[in-house]
């Protein structure tokens, strides 16, 4: 099984995850976006042990803080997939055009792509490609827990941002419906801010992919 707690980081209040395997609390931190003191201490206090970073995508307020947690932990880094590489290198201009505080580059251990796994504790996430947000952005879902972290794909209420470069709405809307709709109507997730909610649930009340939506 897996177990997680969300650490809010960053000006944005991005939602940092901590996933880990009850059994041997090693585990994984998914978007270190900032405040890698908080990071740490959340999961010295869920003892746990961090052996990977994993990254959705490449924006600022998920991957600022990625450079730093690799470094001081000599942890690798899975994801996003490599269409996210722009992004990326982008970051110092990131932080200067959002304020953040200056962050180092870094070179992803492993790209990922569709239909990848990633282990976290011994337990598997499965890896699948939802462009739209941007074009190289990633979910990650545990299918025995029906858990999805779906980075800035899919909110409580509403749906990733695409006017950013490289972004597309309708590429946005086929990767929910096409890429995360089918994992379950039972599935909670992990979105990259706000609350969490069911795929059920926005299926039923989101005004951007509701079913009967067009």
């Amino acid at each position: 099984m897996i177990e997680f707690r969300v650490v809010p980081v960053a000006p944005f209040a991005q939602n940092c995850s901590i996933l880990w395997n009850p059994s041997t609390r090693k585990g994984a931190v998914v978007d270190p976006g900032g405040d890698i003191d908080r990071i740490l201490e959340a999961a010295k206090e869920e003892r746990v042990e961090l052996e990977k970073i994993l990254l959705t995508h490449g924006h600022i307020d998920h991957a600022g803080g990625t450079a730093e947690l690799a470094k001081r932990l000599g942890i690798p880094i899975e994801g996003p997939e490599e269409e996210e590489r722009f992004w990326i290198d982008a970051l110092a201009q990131q932080s200067q055009r959002f304020g953040f505080p200056k962050v180092e580059g870094f070179e992803p251990d492993r790209w990922l792509k569709d239909g990848d796994t990633v282990q976290v504790g011994g337990e598997t996430l499965e890896v699948y490609h939802t462009p739209g947000h941007t074009p190289g952005h990633v979910i990650f879902f545990h299918r025995k827990a029906k858990l999805a972290i779906v980075g800035d794909v899919l909110f409580a209420g509403s749906i990733g941002r695409t006017d950013f470069p490289r972004g597309d709405f309708q590429t946005l809307i086929r990767s929910i419906r096409g890429k995360l709709w089918p994992l379950g109507s039972d599935v909670t997730f992990i979105p990259g801010h706000g609350p969490l909610s069911t795929f059920g649930e926005e299926r039923r009340s989101n005004p951007f992919v509701a079913d009967g939506q067009r």
